[in-house]
This record gives C-alpha cells, structure tokens and sequence, in this order.
C-alpha cells in the first residue's frame, strides 16, 4: 500500500516531531489570524496599562510588551528558517517525482511512437502488396 502514497505523504510520514511542530507554528504565524490575535492583545496590553488606575505591570513605554516580542522574534525566525528549508526539501522532492515521471511518460511515448511506425509500415506494406497482387490479376 505504501507504493500508492504520494511524494507529499510519504514526505510528512518521514517528518519528525520537531519539524511538525516548526511547520505548524510557521504556518500559524504566518495567518491573518495570528496577526489579528496579536493586534487585539498588544492594544489591550497598551490600554489596560494606560488606564488603570492602580497597577501598571508595564508603564509606558512598554518594556515588558518590547521584550515580549523581542523574545517572540527571537524563535520565530529560526522556527520559520526550518519550515523554509523543509519547504525547499519538500519542493525538491517534488521536482524529483516530477522529473521521474515526465522519465517515464517520455520512455512510454517513444515506445509508443515506435509501435505506431511499425504499425504504419506493416499497413503500407499490406497495401502495396494489395496494389501488386491487382496490377499482377489486371496483366493476366
């Protein structure tokens, strides 16, 4: 059953925890809805720290939320480099079955193109020997 997989899922097959989970997050962050979410948290962080009467956990000029997303790009950009290099993999593993089966279908059409001429080749014979056989009745 193995041989009916796809490049694809025997690619995700062979994917670790690690990769999985770097593709997921990558895939994540890189969403409308990540940005939405963060947008609607950071305004908040911005507004509950503005107008709170009593306890400012980050006063202005936010260097709990800078460090946050200091922290934040700090994983991001190494967890997002290993989606892309699983992307270049998984692209090339794509252009390698891509390329196996234009092989194939290449080898299949010449085979093809071979029978055809033979084919073609068997038919004008036939006829000429049709022609032949009524020139040689028509002379008798």
């Amino acid at each position: 059953m193995s041989n009916n997989k796809t490049w694809h899922e025997k690619h995700k097959e062979e994917s670790g925890f690690g990769s999985r989970l770097a593709d997921s997050v990558a895939s994540g962050m890189g969403s409308w809805k990540f940005i939405i979410v963060q947008t609607i948290l950071v305004i908040l962080w911005m507004g509950l720290n503005l107008v709170a009467y009593t306890y400012h956990w980050d006063v202005y000029p936010f260097i709990l939320l800078n460090l946050v997303f200091s922290t934040q790009a700090a994983y991001a950009a190494p967890i997002i480099m290993m989606a892309q290099n699983r992307q270049n993999d998984r692209d090339r593993a794509q252009a390698q079955s891509d390329y196996q089966t234009n092989k194939e279908a290449k080898l299949e059409i010449e085979a093809l193109a071979i029978k055809l001429n033979r084919i073609e080749i068997d038919k004008l014979d036939k006829i000429i020997r049709i022609l032949e056989e009524m020139e040689s009745n028509s002379k008798k």
